[in-house]
């Protein structure tokens, strides 16, 4: 038998290279980990961490306005860029201190450089050789910058939650979760924001009707948002701002663009082409079920694989392969019903199919909808409204699909998804007594059809 210097040599330590440490170096595993940046990977340093941060520091920037109808009487308010910016920081560093501290109490090492395969269980680290019956490589994505004239003076997410002093005028190139959460968060801020994206509607893959009812609502906000156009040029003005030129002839001057186009797996300078290790069309790795790449002791997960970029996601299929390779379990991760959310203001989240979807893949669907103003809501002028949505299959009455578009989104969807992995029906959601008042409730006392999808 082979003596190596580990059994387990995880390359990354962002969300699912953690967990894939913490949960198999218990078993006895002899672990390590290698990063070259700080633990937490994109989520805890540049993601979901720094985001809903900010998500709520826009949340905040309504409440004298919202409470005053309640009896409240605010002073003007006075934001201040850099103390978020500041205790974001201290946060987030006392969180990579925390995670330090986890892989050290489960028995995992961490070390600190840039590691690259060198063979299928050789790995380097800033010089230093180590060896590994099994290598696997959790390393994330990084931010996708699409090149024109100009292309240079762009910034990605990565920039954005350490900028010097917030910008009066932002403009935000793309139509997914990144830029629709930033754009709801700076607009909150006071920044004037402008919004473009190349198609027709934003959001693609989430459901039409719940992607134009958000539209509407960040327009109605004053959010500019312009769909079906595209960046041609960026220009630098002689007093530092950027003139962009749009594909559709117009033209807009600001003071920061954010290129918010999607994420690719981070794969670069690793040595996968050395190995030969095989990727996808997306330029992703490729697995098998059980998280195994070409190379039989190599393995990935994670954003790097890109089958749903999200966090759960990650720790979920670390958690899989841990099972799979060190309790000698076969179970394969269910990627079905996986919730999610876009912390937009307002905020959407889903579970399930969308309406599209479901009318492709059943016969007969049912579709349930409810749109309204909030009890929190009542006293106030704002617009602010909720609307939800359930898809239910005609055949079996189970739900198939629910959606969400309002405050308390998120929250609400998640215990949502638990009755829909449980399989509940219709009649199961009708029987269950709800919480008044909530908003969520509305869930269990929609009754009447909005329309009906049948195909003959």
């Amino acid at each position: 038998m082979a003596n190596y210097d580990y059994d387990l040599f995880v390359i990354g330590a962002g969300s699912g290279g953690v967990r894939a440490a913490r949960m198999a170096a218990p078993l006895g595993v002899k672990v390590a980990v290698a990063e070259q940046s700080r633990t937490g990977g994109t989520c805890v340093n540049l993601g979901c961490v720094p985001k809903k941060l900010y998500f709520h520091a826009a949340e905040y920037a309504a409440t004298p306005v919202y409470s005053s109808g309640f009896g409240w009487n605010w002073n003007t308010p006075d934001f201040n860029w850099t103390t978020l910016r500041e205790n974001k920081s201290k946060l987030i560093a006392r969180s990579n201190t925390a995670m330090e501290k986890m892989l050290a109490g489960a028995g995992a090492q961490l070390l600190h450089g840039h590691a690259e395969l060198i063979s299928e269980h050789t790995v380097t680290v800033d010089g230093k050789t180590y060896t590994a019956e099994r290598i696997l490589i959790a390393s994330g994505s990084r931010p996708h910058i699409p090149e024109f004239p100009g292309s240079e003076f762009l910034l990605t997410s990565d920039q954005m939650f350490d900028l010097e002093q917030l910008p009066e005028r932002i403009l935000i190139i793309g139509g997914g979760y990144i830029a629709c959460e930033f754009a709801g968060i700076f607009h909150n801020l006071g920044v004037k924001v402008t919004q473009i994206y190349r198609r027709e509607l934003f959001l693609r893959g989430f459901d039409v009707e719940m992607r134009e009812y958000l539209a509407a609502r960040m327009r109605q906000r004053g959010i500019d948002l312009r769909f079906e156009t595209d960046i041609r040029t960026i220009e630098k003005t002689r007093d530092g701002q950027y003139a962009a030129t749009f594909t559709d002839g117009q033209a807009i001057t600001v003071d920061l663009i954010l290129a918010a186009t999607g994420r690719r797996p981070n794969i670069e300078q690793l040595g996968l082409d050395s190995l030969g290790i095989a990727l996808n069309a997306q330029g992703a790795i490729q697995v098998n079920d059980y998280y195994q790449t070409n190379i039989p002791s190599i393995y990935a997960l994670g954003d790097v694989i890109d089958r749903l970029q999200l966090t759960p996601v990650a720790l979920a299929e670390a958690m899989t392969l841990v099972k799979q390779l060190y309790r000698d379990t076969s179970a394969k991760l269910d990627y079905s019903l996986i919730p999610s959310a876009i912390f937009s203001l307002p905020t959407l989240a889903s579970v399930g199919l969308t309406e599209e979807q479901a009318c492709e893949k059943h016969a007969h669907v049912d579709v349930y909808t409810a749109e309204f103003r909030s009890l929190k809501h009542a006293l106030d002028d704002s617009k602010e409204r909720i609307l939800m949505k359930l898809l239910v299959d005609g055949q079996s009455d189970r739900v198939i699909g629910a959606h969400m578009a309002g405050e308390g989104a998120a929250e609400t969807i998640q215990g949502v998804a638990i009755a829909l992995k449980a399989g509940a029906t219709k009649t199961i959601f009708d029987q269950t007594i709800g919480i008044h008042p909530t908003s969520a409730e509305e869930f269990v006392t929609m009754r009447a059809i909005t329309r009906s999808h049948k195909t003959a």
